[in-house]
């Protein structure tokens, strides 16, 4: 093989986020829709952090989950949002090589925590519902932070592999990244690397991250759910299925999102982008709605806390 000379990719100083390939009039629309996704997201996020700072009822290893839940949501969020919304305005629409790998380090690690962080919520609920007696000693204040810290980890690792092997390939052609943030299968197309061994690699990283998280939540939730209809009272089978019925909705909303992204061909690029939005913004925005809206104790601590603020009130 030849020199590439100036086409290799430690050439690269920048790239080019083109976005939704959408007419200009659209475009004041698009930045009004993702500005006040992002303010929900960082409203309800930082709301339910701090309920769950502040309220000692809350101090139980669901909404500790449920706190670091929303800290993930908030981070990763911000991670593409700020930049997507600026892109709207800006001319360039350019992001450095510095930026780009920030952006691809830091979201894939924390979307990866999350599908480990929803899975230790699943078994936190099949304690919870088929053990309550031993709920306490098995779900210890240990286990929680070894449960959470494990997620990070596995993030981490995840994110270095996937960063590195991405970063790696040759960008010889177009700098422009078919996408509104920098993500793997967009700077592969703009790649003039033989992808066979880095498609392997995120096959691979992908089924070790998807398949075990997946199949904790549906066994957890199967025998939850046969616990569930043994109880006899309809009122106490009511509020079992409630306290799942969030967490469910939640994982059904990212994980549908990811698979279809991810079963998406390649020449079907907007397509891809639409699946993005839903897990990069959507998903963050409805995990906080879901979880204030659908929990007793969520509402019933908000109103103390803005009782507590507002004494009027």
């Amino acid at each position: 093989m030849g020199d590439r000379g100036p086409d290799n990719h430690s050439e690269v100083t920048d790239f080019i986020l083109v976005g939704f390939r959408v007419c200009p009039e659209l475009h004041i629309l698009l930045f009004l829709i993702f500005l006040l996704v992002y303010v929900m997201i960082l409203l309800g996020n930082v709301g339910m952090m701090t309920i769950i700072m502040t309220d000692p009822r809350l101090n139980t290893p669901m909404y500790f989950f449920l706190g670091n839940l929303s800290f993930i949501d908030l981070f990763y969020s911000s991670v593409i949002a700020p930049k997507a919304v600026i892109n709207f305005w800006s001319e360039s629409k350019s992001i450095s090589l510095a930026g780009c790998v920030t952006q691809l380090f830091l979201f894939a690690l924390f979307i990866v925590a999350e599908g480990f962080l929803l899975a230790a919520m699943a078994y936190d609920r099949f304690i919870a519902i088929c053990n309550p007696l031993l709920y306490s000693v098995q779900m210890s204040a240990c286990l929680c932070m070894q449960l959470v810290a494990g997620s990070y980890l596995c993030g981490c690792i995840s994110s270095v592999l996937q960063t590195s092997m991405t970063f790696t390939l040759s960008f010889c052609g177009s700098r422009a990244i078919d996408h509104f943030y920098c993500d793997t299968r967009p700077l592969e197309r703009i790649s003039c690397s033989d992808l066979f061994i880095s498609r392997i690699i995120s096959f691979s990283l992908c089924s070790i991250i998807i398949l075990p998280t997946i199949i904790v939540i549906i066994i957890s939730y199967l025998y939850t759910v046969s616990t569930v209809l043994k109880i006899r009272s309809s009122e106490g089978r009511k509020k079992a299925f409630s306290t799942c019925s969030s967490h469910l909705g939640v994982v059904s909303v990212l994980y549908g999102a990811v698979f279809f992204m991810y079963l998406t061909p390649d020449r079907f690029p907007e397509l891809s982008k639409v699946a993005s939005l839903c897990y990069t913004l959507v998903t963050p925005m409805l995990n906080s709605l879901i979880y204030s809206l659908r929990n007793k104790d969520v509402k019933e601590a908000l109103k103390k806390l803005l009782e507590k603020k507002n004494p009027i009130l």
